[in-house]
This record gives C-alpha cells, structure tokens and sequence, in this order.
C-alpha cells in the first residue's frame, strides 16, 4: 500500500476482525430460548397442569424467552466480498468479513461495507496541458475498498471522496505533460506515452485516495482530444507534421536510389559521362523520384547532348 501524502492526516483507524461467532448454531440457541420461553409462559395456563404456578412461571419463561429474542438480534448476514463494520455505543470494536450468517453482540450496530472492485470514469473535463493549449480528458479508475474502518470514520463519503480526488489526479496529470511531443523523442506526451502516464496517474490517485483505505487497481485514459476551439489548428499542425516526414523519407529514399544508379552505370560501364551530365541525370531523377504527381518525360531523340 502507498504511504500516505504528507498533506494527509494520519488515520485514526485501522481495520481489525470483531469478535464474531457460528450465526447457524447461535440462531438455533435463540430459537431454543424463545421457544422455551413460551412454553414456561403458557404451561400454568394449562387445565390439566398445575405444577408450576403463573407468578413463577411467567417471569422465568419470559426472561427465558426475552434472553432467546436478545440472541437472535445478534444475527447478522455476511455477503460475499462484502465486510460488516461493528461498533459498540459508537465505537468501532472491528469487522466482520467472513461470510455467511454470523453472530455478534446484539447490542452493536453493523454497517455494510462493499468490498468489491469497482470503475470509477470521469466525466470529460477541458483543461490546459502544460504548453497550454485547451484540451478534453478523461480517465477509468478501477478500485475497491481495502481498510472498511478508514473508508467509514476517516471520510464523510468514501465514494464521493474517490470521485473528487480521482478527478483532481486526472486534471494534474494532464496540466504537467503536453499532448503531443511533436517529435520530440526526450518529451513525455500524453498522446505518445499512455502506459507511463496512466501508471504515474494510478500512483497518484492512490496517494489521494489512501486515507479513506482504497486500493487502486488501474486506471485508464478513456478519451483525449484537443478541445474543439483549437482542434482544427492542431490538426493542420499534425498533417504538416507527417507530410514533412513523409517527404524526408521520400528524400532519402531517392537520394539512395540514384546513387545506386550512378554506381552501377559506372561501374558496368554503360556509358560515360562527365560531371555536368552527371549532374542534369541527378537533377532529373530526383524530380522524377520526389515529385508528388507522375512524371511527364521528354524524349530526346537526338544525341545526348542536345
């Protein structure tokens, strides 16, 4: 588990099992009891027995039943993945995470606590990355409650509490790295290094969200787009982008082509040229090769020299 940030208070809380028994064996005790109890109650009122008599009866047979009722309020179900937390005149005394029908002290109070995993998604939120410009995020958080004592007394509402937080890690984030790198192969960005950031978002929000003892299990950018007032600009930018790459390469591949061709005319002696001819076949091919429509040739049907 993260330690928690140094903003945070230190918890109070920490979570331990409460003392809890067998719900089956003690619901059969109490029913014995209550049953009991009724019985002691009624049997003086019988014609045909007289043996006990109703001043004694009945105060033994509803003590008896009452000690049988007071038993069964000691009842409480355990659902899986789920933690009931107990507290004792209001005081936390533990809690109780085995599932099942299990019994506790009838005069406790139980409340459940949910401990599967959950998603939390954002909602998308337009904010300045860290050149400035406008741009829309947002972010799947999975998580579960790990600690049921700190996410009950060290916070109003856990839930609320991962949501707000959740949604200032996301607005952190996203305000310290730039959306694209633009080539810049040192530069984090948020379009080209989704897996660092979104790991450096899970640390966060896990130091966030540790005081109320929730775990972070992932998170995820589920949307990222430059916001719609600058989108059109930043998309022109990116085609300008890969359309100077796009000739780069065009470039050197022309570039190589036509010095494998000069190699292999000479070294085949095909034919004999001086520099300056040397010079007008680079110049042709290269137009040939880099030029971004088809090639309409001239052909010379004279010499080489006119």
């Amino acid at each position: 588990m993260n330690e928690p940030s140094a903003l945070a208070p230190t918890p109070h809380y920490r979570e331990h099992e409460a003392s809890s028994r067998d719900g089956v064996a003690m619901a059969l005790l109490g029913v014995a009891l209550t049953l009991i109890g009724i019985g002691v109650v009624v049997l003086p009122f019988l014609p045909d027995i007289q043996a006990l008599s109703p001043f004694v009866g009945v105060p033994i047979g509803g003590v008896v039943g009452l000690i049988g009722l007071f038993l069964l309020v000691g009842l409480t179900m355990v659902a899986p993945n789920e933690t009931r937390v107990v507290q004792l005149f209001g005081r936390y005394v533990g809690s109780v995470s085995t599932d099942g029908l299990r019994w506790v002290n009838p005069l406790t109070e139980r409340t459940a606590v949910s401990t599967r995993i959950r998603n939390h998604e954002t909602s998308v939120m337009k904010v300045n990355d860290a050149v400035g410009n406008p741009i829309e995020i947002a972010a799947v958080v999975v998580w579960q409650v790990e600690d049921t004592a700190r996410a009950s007394f060290e916070v109003d509402d856990f839930v609320e509490f991962v949501s707000i937080q959740t949604e200032a890690a996301v607005r952190h984030i996203a305000g310290k790295y730039p959306y694209d790198s633009h080539g810049e192969k040192s530069d984090l960005s948020l379009r080209d290094n989704a897996d660092t950031i979104t790991g450096e978002l899970s640390e966060e929000v896990a130091e966030r969200v540790d005081a109320a003892g929730v775990k972070i299990v992932e998170s995820r950018i589920t949307h990222l787009a430059y916001a719609a007032e600058v989108a059109h600009a930043m998309l022109q930018r990116q085609q300008a982008g890969a359309m100077i790459a796009a000739r780069r390469q065009i470039v050197e591949g022309a570039v190589s082509m036509v010095d494998r061709a000069l190699e292999r005319l000479s070294e085949e002696e095909v034919v004999d040229m001086d520099e300056e001819r040397k010079a007008t076949m680079v110049s042709n091919l290269l137009v040939v090769l880099c030029s971004d429509r088809p090639a309409s040739p001239v052909v010379n049907t004279g010499t080489l020299y006119q």
